[in-house]
């Protein structure tokens, strides 16, 4: 299982730069979500975007490295989600050069257990419909489809699911 550190994401040059480096290493999940252009990813527009997730109450932008301090992913939680009460992970993508090496299941487990131990019992996400492979990711980690319904901000079709932290 690879090593990772995990800390907020602190709007450099370079961590801004990494990161839309991060999302054009996942073109399939850009097309899917329909933000951005893979060919195209400006850094001024993923730092607007991050730092207008950053500023939402409750929220946090987490970069995950590995070993060599390269960037492995980034992690958007937000503690309590205003429709619900739960803990939402908003975003979690692995860097595209390091998928199927656990990084991914590492950092949804490290955001289960980080809520586990703030005392939550269940924790959510929403998944794109039309990104059947994340589907596939999170239903092999235990989490369950309980909902159907557009995203808050892009009105995207999505399937909300949960997983039972106690």
């Amino acid at each position: 299982m690879p090593t990772l550190s995990v800390s907020p994401l602190r709007f450099s040059r370079q961590e801004v730069a990494e990161v839309a480096g991060l999302y054009a290493s996942n073109p399939e999940y850009c097309r899917a979500a329909g933000e951005y252009d893979p060919e195209n990813i400006p850094a001024e527009r993923v730092e607007a975007d991050l730092r207008e997730e950053a500023g939402t109450p409750g929220c946090e932008v987490l970069l995950a490295r590995d070993g060599r301090e390269r960037l492995a992913g980034i992690l958007c939680l937000l503690d309590r989600h205003p429709t619900d009460g739960h803990p939402w992970i908003g975003l979690l993508m692995v860097h595209g050069s390091l998928r199927r090496e656990g990084i991914g299941r590492l950092l949804a487990s490290w955001a289960e257990e980080r809520f586990r131990e703030e005392g939550r019992d269940g924790i959510r996400l929403a998944v794109l419909e039309n990104n059947p492979g994340a589907l596939t990711f999170w239903s092999s980690l235990g989490w369950q489809e309980i909902d159907r319904r557009a995203d808050r901000k892009h009105s995207r079709p999505c399937i909300v699911m949960h997983k039972q932290l106690a």
